[in-house]
C-alpha cells in the first residue's frame, strides 16, 4: 500500500536542497553547523543521505538558512492562499534499517508541500520503544499533536503524559521532548508545528 511505504528519494531530495539552499546562501558547514548547534558532520551526513533528520533538525536548518520548510520538500514553493496536496504527493520519511540508532526515531509525512508558512503539519508514527531509546529533541516554536489511535507517551524534563486516540497536546517546541509508542497497537498523531521565525 502507498501509505506503508517509505518515500524512497524524499530523504536525498531533502539533503540535496539543504546543501543547494546553504551554498546559495554562501554558508559553511562550520557556519552552519554553528546556526543551528547541529554538528558539522551531522548536516554534511543530512546533505549526502547518511543521516535521516529529525523534524527539530529541520526546523533549525529552516530557520539558519531563512527559508520555510516546504523549501526541503518542493523545489517550488508557493505563498499562493489556497494550497492542496494530494495524497500521492506526500513525502514520507523514516529511519531505514541501515541507519544509526539516535538518529530520528519515528516515521513522519509531510501533509504540505508547498506553501510557505508558519504552520508545518505532518501525520507522524511512532515505534515501540523502551525510554532508553528516545531521542529528545527541541527546537524554536510551538507544537500540537492530536492522537487519531493508539497510545503516546510524552516526556519532557518535568512531565511525563500518556496519550490516547482523540487526546491532545500544545507544548512549547523549546521543551527538551520526546514521545514513544505505548502497547502493541499502531499510534499515529496529526502534528502541527508552528515556527516562530518572522
Amino acid at each position: 500500500m502507498q501509505e506503508d511505504r517509505i518515500h524512497e528519494g524524499a530523504t536525498s531530495t531533502i539533503g540535496a536542497r539543504i546543501r543547494e539552499i546553504r551554498e546559495r546562501n554562501r554558508n559553511s558547514l562550520e557556519e552552519l553547523a554553528g546556526k543551528t548547534g547541529i554538528d558539522e558532520e551531522v548536516i554534511a551526513r543530512i546533505e549526502t543521505n547518511e543521516f535521516i533528520p529529525p523534524l527539530a533538525a529541520l526546523f533549525k536548518l529552516a530557520n539558519a538558512l531563512e527559508v520555510d520548510i516546504a523549501n526541503f520538500f518542493n523545489d517550488k514553493p508557493s505563498d499562493e492562499k489556497i494550497s492542496i496536496t494530494r495524497r500521492q504527493e506526500r513525502v514520507r520519511i523514516g529511519r531505514r534499517p541501515h541507519h544509526d540508532q539516535g538518529e530520528v526515531d519515528y516515521i513522519y509525512e509531510a501533509l504540505e508541500i508547498r506553501h510557505t508558512g508558519h504552520m508545518e503539519p505532518f501525520l507522524v508514527e511512532f515505534p515501540l520503544q523502551d525510554t532508553s531509546e528516545m531521542v529528545f529533541n527541541s527546537h524554536e516554536g510551538e507544537e500540537f499533536l492530536h492522537i487519531l489511535e493508539g497510545t503516546v507517551e510524552f516526556r519532557s524534563a518535568e512531565r511525563v503524559e500518556v496519550l490516547h486516540s482523540g487526546d491532545s497536546i500544545y507544548f512549547d517546541s523549546e521543551v527538551s521532548h520526546s514521545f514513544r509508542r505505548v502497547g502493541e497497537e499502531p499510534a499515529r498523531a496529526i502534528a502541527v508545528i508552528w515556527n516562530k521565525r518572522a
